[in-house]
């Protein structure tokens, strides 16, 4: 079957584009160094990819990614970067047979984690980015609560979000420091060999983190490509053109397929004019017919690959590439 045969929308991982990614990423922050965020790809498969080569603990955002990575056989060292009080979710990462270490910033946060069984911790601190995390002065106390409680406390985390996708590579560096100087301070107070931070737009200017959680590199997206990154487009939605006249073209592919928070989708020799629910409607310079296809490349992968149950790999980029295999997108959902 080739990307052109596939019903759509389908969402298609370019392989040689995904592996070269994969290497760049390892070179540059071999091993540990490296904690994959699986919130970008939620897929085991690709996740054995980043293992084998030599990454051996992997980030998620929800309990259902990390349960699916045990159940897959990575467990060796899994960190749910997110805070939850679900005792029952929490209860079966604790059972998994996987070594779980949850992020914490409040009493309760702690006390859930008690109750469930969880042993390890990341004490998460508010960097600037108005999301999740203790202020770093609280950070230490936090620390202190939760070794009371029989807790180990592995360290600190903090995400440099505000930052990650800052156009200017200096105002960039610049925002990652100043985040990483808070992280510090509450990391001397919490104690713990981890300092756990970063993203794909960051990765290569935190020189505080010991590990990075960068996750989008692997697919890439449309928003990160306006920042001077290594790393290339890996990850298109295929679509087929079901309208077309004079003054536009509409393809099968909108809201219901496309993270759309990060902006409009791209299409190569288009101009894509806006989304509605199933439809992208854009205009080209060569007229198209209806019945050709179409690669649409979101602008968020995160939430794309979560819409979507499997991803299509291709020996190639473009619509005349083979599909080669098919990878579930298995830790989706909730």
């Amino acid at each position: 079957m080739r990307v052109a045969d596939l019903p759509t929308p389908a969402l298609v991982v370019d392989a040689p584009a995904l592996t070269r990614n994969l290497d760049t990423m390892s070179a540059a922050l071999p091993g540990a160094r490296l904690r994959p965020h699986v919130k970008a790809h939620k897929c085991s498969a690709l996740a054995r990819e980043q293992a084998g080569r030599g990454h051996p603990g992997f980030t998620g955002a929800t309990p259902r990614e990390l349960l699916g990575l045990a159940r897959a056989g990575l467990g060796e060292d899994l960190l749910l970067a997110n805070e939850s009080v679900d005792e029952d979710r929490l209860r079966a990462l604790a059972t998994s047979g996987a070594r779980v270490t949850v992020a914490v910033d409040s009493e309760a946060t702690i006390d859930a984690a008690v109750h469930a069984g969880i042993r390890d911790v990341l004490v998460d601190v508010n960097v600037g980015m108005p999301r999740c995390g203790v202020p770093a002065d609280r950070a230490g106390a936090l620390a202190d609560l939760a070794r009371s409680h029989g807790l180990t406390v592995r360290g600190a985390m903090g995400y440099e979000g505000h930052a990650v996708l800052v156009a200017d590579r200096a105002e960039r560096s610049k925002l990652t420091a100043d985040a990483m100087a808070v992280l510090a301070r509450a990391h001397d107070a919490v104690g713990g060999e981890i300092v756990s931070a970063g993203g794909t737009g960051t990765y290569d200017v935190n020189e505080t983190a010991t590990e990075i959680q960068a996750g989008s590199y692997a697919l890439m997206d449309t928003a990160y490509a306006h920042l001077d990154l290594p790393f290339e487009h890996a990850l298109a939605v295929v679509a087929t053109v079901i309208h077309t006249n004079p003054k536009w073209s509409v393809a099968d592919c909108g809201l219901k397929a496309l993270g759309m928070d990060h902006g409009d989708p791209s299409i190569d020799g288009a101009r894509v004019l806006f989304c509605s629910d199933e439809h992208v409607t854009f205009t080209t310079d060569v007229p198209l017919a209806v019945g050709e296809r179409v690669l649409v490349r979101p602008a968020h992968v995160d939430p794309t690959v979560a819409y979507h149950e499997a991803l299509q790999i291709a020996d190639g980029p473009g619509i005349d590439a083979a599909v080669v295999d098919t990878w579930a997108v298995d830790l989706r959902g909730w």
